[in-house]
């Protein structure tokens, strides 16, 4: 396998324009008038990994609630055709459409707190990044929904010092009336990308250039076709498609994409001994699959992988180490609906992410996880405060950011003192 060489850019560099704000992109600072002088902003540092290999999950920002949401209802990916969050159980459960509840409860993905939780909670876990699934820039369905939230998201990448790319979801252009309007609409996709993503620089590159990932493809499939799609873009992005999905971008004469990514697969190993000849590979790991859709009204489910209490993980893991790659993706974080996750949820708590932990070589345990956790509580807990509490927490963001996560743990009990 040919390799290729993520460009890496120094913390100091990412954190540029957003230093000098708090954790949610808006001015903070040190201590207020008579409290406790606070150093303020920090600049994010990189998590120190034994392992080379360069982990990345894939991330999804469809999430609403009647907060956020136009119609001020929770969005469909909580609730499906059958399932009502406003109902709790007894333990103040609300009810969602998957067999998994997050350890936060079901949110909005443009919500920062949330945002910062969750990358927090990756960067202490060894995860170099995110994969965002994109659903391009119509304006119909939640499309425009999932475009701001991504937005969101990448704003909370650079504030945490995380990577990020995009994975195309060109099933969006199903619905035009014919090939040409397909290809039309996915030229607007790219531009957007290339004028508001591609030259960030916390934006994955390989071969120096930027990384970009399709779901399929599923709706434009010739290679005629992605080469008139990349043909106006400055710098062609390094293009990756759907394992099995090489020749619908590639032949003879045109080649768009250099390799293949897998995705939810019960025998990795056997992918990987067949893609000696790819220029890139980009392995994944499940941590199993068993999804709502049956029980949420939305047709049969796919199919099911138990996760064995993380046995299941355990193997795919060692299957990338075993094959040598250079670059994994975790499928998912919080694809709920499909019960790929492994963000915290209250059925299996930090299980994925320790193993990740170990799996990366990092120095961080299930504490600073617990930790980062706890931070989330206190925000929901002073939401709203402007005095002190606000402050301390600003400042337990940064400190968590800048990897001082024992500063963060004594600041959050002076908190509980105040």
């Amino acid at each position: 396998m040919k390799p290729f060489v993520y460009t890496l850019l120094l913390a100091a560099l990412l954190l540029a324009s957003t230093a000098c704000g708090s954790e949610n992109g808006n001015s903070g600072g040190g201590g207020g008038d008579g409290g406790k002088e606070l150093p303020g902003a920090l600049d994010p540092a990189n998590v120190v990994k034994s392992n080379p290999m360069k982990l990345y999950v894939h991330y999804m920002p469809w999430f609403e609630t009647p907060a956020t949401s136009a119609d001020k209802k929770w969005g469909q990916h909580w609730t499906m055709a059958t399932c009502n969050p406003d109902q709790k159980d007894a333990n103040g459960r609300r009810q969602i459409a998957s067999h998994y509840y997050p350890l936060i409860g079901p949110y909005a993905s443009s919500d920062a707190t949330v945002l910062n939780y969750h990358l927090l909670t990756m960067k202490y876990s060894g995860i170099d990044g995110i994969m965002i699934d994109w659903y391009g820039t119509q304006d119909k369905y939640d499309y425009a929904a999932n475009r701001r939230n991504t937005e969101e998201v990448v704003k909370a990448a650079e504030r945490v010092g995380l990577q990020f790319a995009i994975v195309y979801e060109d099933q969006t252009l199903s619905e035009l009336p014919d090939n040409s309007s397909k290809v039309v609409q996915a030229i607007r996709d790219m531009q957007y990308l290339q004028t508001n993503f591609f030259g960030k620089v916390n934006y994955v590159k390989a071969d120096s250039k930027p990384l970009l990932l399709v779901f399929g493809p599923q709706a434009i499939t010739t290679p005629k076709d992605w080469t008139s799609v990349f043909g106006n873009l400055s710098v062609k992005p390094t293009f990756v498609v759907l394992n099995n999905h090489l020749h619908l971008a590639n032949n003879a004469s045109e080649k768009n994409a250099a390799g293949e990514y897998l995705w939810v697969n019960p025998d990795p190993a056997s992918y990987y001994s067949k893609t000696g000849d790819m220029e890139l590979c980009i392995g994944g790991a499940m941590p199993g699959f068993y999804d709502y859709y049956k029980q949420g009204g939305w047709g049969n489910s796919y199919t099911t992988y138990d996760a064995e209490n993380g046995a299941l993980f355990d193997r795919q893991l060692a299957a990338a180490k075993s094959a040598g790659l250079d670059y994994l993706q975790i499928s998912t974080w919080n694809d709920f609906g499909e019960g790929t996750t492994i963000e915290p949820a209250e059925e299996y708590g930090y299980n994925y992410l320790t193993k990740l932990q170990q799996f990366s070589g990092t120095s961080y345990n299930e504490h600073v996880l617990k930790q980062i956790y706890r931070w989330y509580t206190l925000k929901q807990q002073y939401a709203g405060d402007k005095g002190d509490a606000a402050k301390y927490l600003s400042q337990v963001f940064y400190y968590f950011i800048a990897l001082q996560p024992d500063k963060a743990e004594e600041l959050m009990n002076e908190l509980n003192n105040l």
